[in-house]
C-alpha cells in the first residue's frame, strides 16, 4: 500500500510505504530494513508487522487526542532512529499503544468518533475507517506488550 504525498520525482508522484513493527531497543530496530522491497523484507523482532499508509505521526495523534485526550497541538514528536537515503525507521512513544491494552468497544468507538471531528488533521476521516484501524492498533499493542517490545516505523517510498 502506497499513499501519494505531492512531491514529484521524475514527473510522478512519490509514494510512502509505512510498516509497523516491533523490537526490543534501537539497535535491533535499525537492523530490520535489510531490503526496502516489501515482499522481501520478510519477519520483523514480531514476525509479523503492520503495513500502511497511515503515517507514524497520524496514528500517534489518532491514538493520544482520540483516548489520551491530549490536544493536536501536544501530541509528542517521533524519535528517529534511522536516516537513510532509502529509508527511514522511526521510533513512536510508549504512550501511543498502552492506552489502547484493556479498553472495550466503547471506548475504541468513542475514540474513532472523536478522531473524525478533530480539525486540520490528516489521515482516515470516515469514523468507521478509524475504528478498524484504532482496533488492528490495539492488536498491534497487545502483542507488543506480550513480546516486550517497543513500537517504531519503517518508511520508504
Amino acid at each position: 500500500m502506497a499513499k501519494d504525498i505531492g512531491s514529484s520525482k521524475g514527473g510522478g508522484r512519490v509514494g510512502v510505504t509505512y510498516k509497523y513493527f516491533g523490537a526490543p531497543d534501537g539497535a535491533t530496530a535499525a537492523r530490520v530494513p535489510v531490503s526496502m522491497r516489501p515482499e522481501e523484507l520478510g519477519g520483523d523482532e514480531l514476525g509479523h508487522g503492520m503495513f500502511t499508509k497511515i503515517k507514524p505521526e497520524t496514528m500517534a495523534a489518532m491514538v493520544l487526542t482520540g483516548i489520551e485526550g491530549i490536544p493536536l497541538h501536544r501530541v509528542p514528536p517521533l524519535e528517529l532512529v534511522v536516516l537513510h537515503p532509502d529509508y527511514a525507521v522511526v521510533k513512536l512513544p510508549m504512550t501511543v499503544v498502552d492506552p489502547l491494552r484493556g479498553i472495550g468497544e466503547e471506548s475504541v468507538g468513542a475514540a474513532a468518533f472523536i478522531w473524525s471531528t478533530v480539525p486540520d488533521r490528516s489521515g482516515p476521516q470516515d469514523a468507521y475507517n478509524v475504528y478498524q484501524l484504532l482496533h488492528e492498533w490495539q492488536d498491534f499493542s497487545d502483542r507488543l506488550h506480550m513480546a516486550g517490545h517497543q513500537p517504531y516505523c519503517l518508511v520508504w517510498p
